[in-house]
This record gives structure tokens, sequence and C-alpha cells, in this order.
């Protein structure tokens, strides 16, 4: 569905995108995540055909976004984070108008519109000012105009920022029935949103790829192992330190206990290893165990002292 080759995005001695390569199948729902700054506005641009790039290739269903731009646009749906909606048209008024912007047959449009406006949930709002909505309904109004045409892929940016709770669960809701029926790519700054609702994930920094592939395979690469031993913060981090066993923080708890934890532990369970070393040291052992992992450890792990702005 989508294949980009060695991608690279200059601004003067800026580079924004750095030999960016990565693959989204078919009917996979996909998360673009990164630091502000990582290149994934710039990415997203370059699929959607508003930006050329330095050099690379960029494919979406087989098109190349640079050579034939009309093909691809014609294959994709697009919400930007600030969805430039008319405050003066009726909801069912501006879908009508996008339907005849995306030429769709005449005698299909209305059809189509009302398809949509009963899959995004807003049917019941047909008729009032696009002003009047909140912003829970604009999103639903910009998920719709993406879903007009059919598009084989989905490109929704930030699709949940600034809703409530509420709102958030019904987008996660409809994005996950998008699945399957078409590809989506979905950037945002919630981890807990993608994790809820992405098969895979790509995560970039400083233009460059970090991480590609199935999220539960990349955050299985996030185990960690805590472990809370009575003894001295300083004595703590000189184990943890000899221990090697990774990335590893430590802080100190009531009762003179130090919690440590390893992040990326190496082995394929240091829990022996730590109970080991601890027992020869006569540290008593309140705490061994296995943490389970999430997107925001992987995301941590993997940018931790980084630096960056976009």
């Amino acid at each position: 569905m989508i294949e980009v080759q060695h991608l690279t995005k200059r601004y003067g001695q800026h580079v924004a995108l750095d030999g960016v390569s990565f693959s989204v199948g078919p009917g996979e729902v996909v998360g673009f995540l990164g630091p502000n700054g990582a290149g994934k506005s710039t990415t997203m641009r370059i699929l959607t055909t508003f930006m050329a790039a330095t050099s690379g290739t960029a494919r979406v269903c087989g098109d190349c976004v640079f050579e034939q731009p009309d093909r691809v646009r014609e294959r994709i749906g697009y919400m930007p984070e600030n969805n430039p909606l008319p405050p003066d048209l009726r909801v069912a008024d501006y879908l009508g108008f996008r339907a005849e912007l995306k030429r769709l047959a005449n005698g299909k449009a209305a059809e189509r519109v009302g398809e949509v406006m009963e899959q995004c949930g807003i049917a019941d709002v047909a008729k009032r000012f696009i002003d009047q909505l909140s912003r829970g309904y604009r999103q639903r109004v910009g998920m719709a105009d993406a879903l007009l045409a059919k598009p084989e892929l989905i490109v929704l940016d930030e699709p949940t920022a600034g809703l409530d709770p509420n709102q958030v669960r019904s987008v996660r809701n409809l994005i996950r029935d998008l699945a399957g029926a078409h590809t989506v790519l979905i950037s945002s700054h919630i981890l807990s949103e993608i994790e809820m609702t992405c098969d895979r994930v790509v995560i970039l920094h400083e233009g460059r790829l970090l991480a590609s592939g199935a999220l539960d395979e990349l955050m299985a690469k996030a185990n960690a192992v805590v472990a809370e031993v009575k003894t001295t913060l300083a004595n703590a981090k000189e184990w943890a330190a000899d221990l090697a066993l990774g990335q590893a923080e430590c802080a100190e708890q009531p009762g003179g206990y130090v919690r440590c934890r390893f992040a990326n532990a190496t082995n394929d369970d240091a829990r022996e290893t730590i109970f080991a070393s601890a027992n020869a040291r006569g540290w008593p052992l309140r705490e061994l165990s296995r943490q389970a992992p999430s997107l925001e450890d992987l995301f941590v792990s993997l940018t931790r002292g980084r630096e960056g702005g976009e």
C-alpha cells in the first residue's frame, strides 16, 4: 500500500528527513510517531502530494507520489490536524460540495454522502451549520470527508487532539471500524490512542527512522524488570550499573528501600540474575517482577537523551 525508500527532504542546510524507509500493508492501521521535529508532518505532506522530496521514492498503491500525483490523490482520504471546514455551510451541503470536487457520479453523490454521515455518526446534524458543531462533531465531519471517495488509504493527522474522553472513544471506535476495508495512517502524540487502535507503528526522530514494525513485537523489546532492595541509593545505582542489564532507574522508597527499574533487560528473564546478585549482597528483596511494557516505555527508551523541535 505504502512503500517509502530512502526519503530525504532538505530545507537549505536543515535536513527534515534523512533517508527514511518503511512500508505499510493493505488494511493495516499504522501509528506514525515521533517527538516534535521528528519529520512526521513532512512525511505525511509528501505522501499526500502536498510537498516534493529532495530525493528518494514514495509510492501509494504502486503509484509514485511525484510522477503520478493525480492518481495518488484519487486513492487518498486526508484529514489534517486543523481541519479547515467552512463555518457557514450546513454539514450535508459541505459534504455534497466535497463529493463534487472528488468527482463522484451525480447519481451516487447523495447516496454516498448519506452513507458516510451514518458511518461517522453525524446524520443527526446534517442540517446544522458547521460553526454550530462541537469540536468532536467537526472531527467527524472531517472523517466523513476523508471517506467520501472510498479511498484505499486514509491519512489522519492528530484525529483526537482537543477532544473530551467520550469524543475520543467514539473517534477511536470509528478508526477501528475502518481497519481491513481501508489502510489507515495516524499521526498522533497521544500514545495511548495509538496503542489502542494501531497494528503497527513507525517511529521517527530528527528525520531518521528509529523503529518500524508490529506493535506487539516492538513493545516486547521494552520489557522491564522491577526490583526493590533494602540499601542506600548510591549502592543501588552502583549495583545496577554492575549488573549491566540495560537502562536502569533507581529511586528511594519508604522504609529504606530503593526501587530499581531495569528497562530493555538484555537477558530473556533478568529476575534470576537480579535475585542472585541481591542475595549475594545480603540485601532484603521486597519486590521482583516483570513490568508489562507499554508504547510509552518503547517511545521513551528509543528517544531518551535525544533533543529536537518541530
